[in-house]
């Protein structure tokens, strides 16, 4: 009885993973709208590519690999036990004598599947996977069109494609695939840079909004003293920040790229804050203010970190490690071994968080301001409002909330999710770019410039939120 039940349970779940509409009809899956599970288990599949790759990219990983007999090419093969050999009646001892493995013999490149090589691939993988989807499922108005199944079903099916597209991923060959693949990571990556902040703006915008709101309510003042408290965290660590990268990422006699961005940022972010609490502004837009304007501080400080961490000139840019121990970036890392490569620094572990956090609310998230509504291509309020099905077991079931009209773009949401393997790429790789005469990995003034353009652009974008309204009055941007 009890392996009936699980069989009939197993049946329930297997209708969640290739059915045509996510867990409408199945029991075994939260009660939530379709569109927050849909955005939910996509940003599963770019999760978990992200972890895969993280665990090739692994240091001593090839290392491991190559222990395995007949496995790698130059690898270890199966060593044979001493033995005698008896030739004319002499016995002669045998040593040293390896085999591989028959059908392998060494066969695979343990350097493609593992480090730089295998990250490029998954992700090509991944953003491959999240265009196809992007370009399918573009004009999708509503749940009624015959491809909204597709988005919000068929997860197994879905899965199965990924696994393919990613296997046949791993067999391009190298030539220049990593050298051009690297600049498609730029591009796409310049562009998530800018989603996340308008992301952040939403997420500070949503935050001021909730707590004020709750503070007239509740008619107390811990919601303002909260608010207070952030904001001069926010503005604390910034100020920090810029005395650090002064400190350390500066020479008298070098450096100047590094001078004028720390100088224009900071600046930029101080014309931002002043420009955010003005009358007329204030006027226009009541939730806008100073803890949107320190988080949005915050994030840039962050950019113009990570972009001087990539700077070739090892003067300009040391190592944390380096910092830390009070070692000179020289000593540290030697500039006659160019092809060295740091592969886990701490702004790549805060790039990775901020990563996921943004991939989380940018699935989950029903916003109230209509301009990131309209950068974003989502609907206000995402249908919230909407009541869970109730089946026959008394369990609450999955709604279908886009009957009328989608809450967000298909085709946008999937562009995103492209954008955000390219970006973890490079965030990966550490932007580095790979010489295909030599086979290493290199910093890059290129990625220095990506990265600051997309945060001085993310300014603009946040000042256009906060002026918009006053220089199109007849305009609706409440």
């Amino acid at each position: 009885m009890g392996a009936a039940m699980a069989l009939c349970s197993l049946a329930s779940c297997a209708s969640c993973l290739c059915g045509s509409a996510p867990c409408l009809l199945c029991g075994c899956c939260p009660s939530s709208n379709n569109s927050t599970i849909t955005r939910l288990i996509f940003s599963f599949f770019l999760l978990l590519g992200t972890l895969v790759s993280i665990i090739m990219i692994l240091p001593g990983m090839e290392a491991e690999l190559q222990k395995i007999p007949g496995f790698c090419q130059g690898g270890s093969s199966i060593p044979v036990p001493d033995i005698e050999v008896s030739i004319g009646g002499i016995e002669v001892p045998v040593s040293g004598i390896e085999v591989s493995v028959p059908g392998m013999e060494n066969s695979v490149n343990c350097d493609v599947i593992v480090g730089y090589k295998s990250v490029y691939r998954m992700c090509f993988s991944m953003a491959c996977f999240f265009f196809l989807f992007s370009v399918i499922m573009i004009r999708v108005q509503s749940s009624k069109d015959p491809r909204a199944p597709v988005q919000n079903g068929f997860w197994f099916w879905k899965f199965l494609v990924l696994v393919g597209i990613t296997v046949g991923a791993f067999f391009i060959p190298d030539g220049t695939f990593h050298n051009v693949w690297f600049y498609f990571g730029v591009v796409g990556s310049f562009m998530f840079i800018i989603i996340q902040l308008i992301l952040l703006i939403d997420f500070a915008h949503s935050w001021n909004e909730i707590w004020l709101r709750n503070a007239e309510e509740d008619n107390g003042k811990s919601w303002y003293a909260g608010l207070l408290a952030f904001t001069i965290l926010h503005y604390a660590l910034s100020f920090v920040a810029v005395v650090l990268f002064y400190v350390y990422y500066t020479r008298p006699w070098d450096c100047t790229e590094h001078k004028v961005f720390i100088s224009l940022n900071l600046i930029f972010s101080i014309a931002i804050s002043i420009v955010s609490i003005l009358p007329k502004v204030q006027d226009k837009s009541p939730q806008s203010g100073l803890l949107q304007s320190s988080l949005i501080t915050l994030y840039t400080m962050y950019v113009t970190w990570s972009a001087m961490t990539n700077n070739p000139n090892r003067d300009c840019n040391p190592s944390l490690l380096g910092l830390v121990s009070n070692v000179s970036s020289t000593e540290a890392t030697p500039t006659s071994d160019p092809g060295h490569v740091q592969w886990w620094d701490a702004q790549g572990i805060v790039g990775l968080v901020i990563f996921l956090f943004c991939t989380l609310y940018a699935s989950i998230r029903s916003s109230s301001n209509t301009q990131v509504n309209k950068l974003m291509q989502t609907e206000e309020g995402g249908g919230a409002g909407a009541e869970a099905a109730v089946g026959e077991d008394g369990l609450r079931r999955a709604i279908d909330n886009e009957e009328e009209a989608v809450t967000y773009s298909y085709s946008f949401f999937h562009f995103h999710l492209c954008l955000a393997s390219l970006y973890i790429m490079m965030t990966l790789t550490n932007w580095y770019r790979p010489d295909t005469k030599t086979h290493m990995m290199q910093s890059s003034m290129p990625a220095v410039w990506v990265k600051i353009c997309s945060g001085w652009l993310g300014l603009t974008l946040y000042l256009w939120t906060l002026i918009a309204p006053l220089l199109f009055p007849d305009r609706d941007f409440s």
